[in-house]
């Protein structure tokens, strides 16, 4: 009935039949979202299983080959290294039109130093990640020629016609400079978490709703929402610091030893005398507490209460896996670019 299927794998059809089936049965399980429809250009990719030990060799050292069904070897750069035992491997190409391979593999988690040690960490807007040790940590943006020409090209695709190769070649050009940016900050999230994980016992960390506080303020037609416009840039601030992936990979590589706190009154109370005033806060940047004269950096002041409260959560439960083990859905960690 629709000859072109025979073109491709047949492995390929039924992964992504598979795929679907275990997608709905997490929405109706209560565990994730209503699967959404497919967009062109946005997430293709297909999942290869029951991968052969011969399927995927090493030619040189920056470069190797794997075997696709119906298509044959295919080069790809060998960024990193490849564990034994590989299962499967998924091929996706992004919004940039570059292809890339992750084969499928559980990384270990980065051993506790064991050193005792406790950090408080506050996410923010104008600062990504404040540490309790006074750090301040700011996720990688565009520098400003790359911002202006950001701009340039947004406003060539508004006036390119839909369809037209014109708007096809702006679209493909504004989406390498924005995967520059997000690869940038992809890059700063798992060294930061990394080094993190590796130098701190416990890391304390806001239990913050990120997706809820990036929802669009617009409401619908009926009740309209207010101060859509200022709300739009807040959420484009919060997801350019990449709170929620910083986060998500914090507990990846340090399982069991992330301790989320309530997030409630962290920038009100006064790290030193613990006396909660809402104007103490001047500014975005500067904390001064009108009871005990305690000035310091708001988010650092933020982030010392963090590390308290996480610091009585360990105390409360006796041991620095308190917590608990997290347990997650496995990520491919390694992503080789073809």
């Amino acid at each position: 009935m629709n000859p072109w299927l025979a073109g491709g794998s047949q492995t390929v059809q039924q992964q992504a039949l598979r795929d679907f089936a275990q997608a709905m049965a997490h929405f109706f399980a209560g565990r994730h979202r209503r699967p959404s429809w497919r967009k062109a250009g946005c997430h293709e990719g297909f999942r290869i299983v029951a991968v052969k030990p011969g399927d995927v060799r090493r030619l040189s050292r920056s470069s190797g080959e794997v075997r696709v069904p119906k298509v044959g070897w295919v080069r790809f750069r060998w960024s990193r290294a490849v564990p034994g035992g590989i299962k499967s491997y998924r091929v996706t190409c992004d919004r940039a039109g570059r292809w890339h391979v992750a084969f499928a593999a559980v990384p270990d988690a980065i051993p506790a130093p064991g050193n005792g040690t406790v950090v408080g960490v506050d996410r923010g807007v104008a600062v990504s990640a404040a540490l309790s040790t006074g750090e301040l940590l700011h996720a990688p943006r565009l520098r400003e020629s790359e911002g202006r020409r950001l701009l340039l090209l947004q406003r060539r695709l508004a006036r390119c016609q839909r369809g037209s190769n014109r708007r096809r070649r702006v679209r493909s050009t504004l989406a390498r400079l924005k995967a520059r940016e997000a690869d940038r900050r992809r890059d700063w999230v798992e060294k930061t978490t990394t080094r993190l994980a590796a130098g701190f016992d416990v890391i304390g960390i806001e239990a913050l709703d990120v997706r809820g506080m990036t929802a669009s303020a617009k409401g619908t037609a009926e009740a309209p929402g207010s101060r859509v416009r200022q709300k739009a840039g807040l959420n484009r601030g919060i997801l350019r610091s990449a709170w929620g992936a910083f986060a998500a990979r914090l507990e990846d590589k340090a399982p069991g030893r992330v301790i989320r706190v309530d997030p409630a009154y962290t920038s009100q109370c006064c790290s030193a005398c613990g006396m909660v005033d809402r104007e103490a806060r001047e500014s975005q940047a500067v904390f001064r507490c009108r009871a005990c004269g305690h000035t310091d950096n708001a988010d650092v002041n933020a982030a010392r209460n963090v590390k308290t409260a996480a610091g009585r959560a360990v105390a409360a439960r006796e041991g620095p896996c308190a917590s608990g083990p997290v347990h997650r859905e496995p990520q491919s960690d390694l992503l080789l670019s073809a």
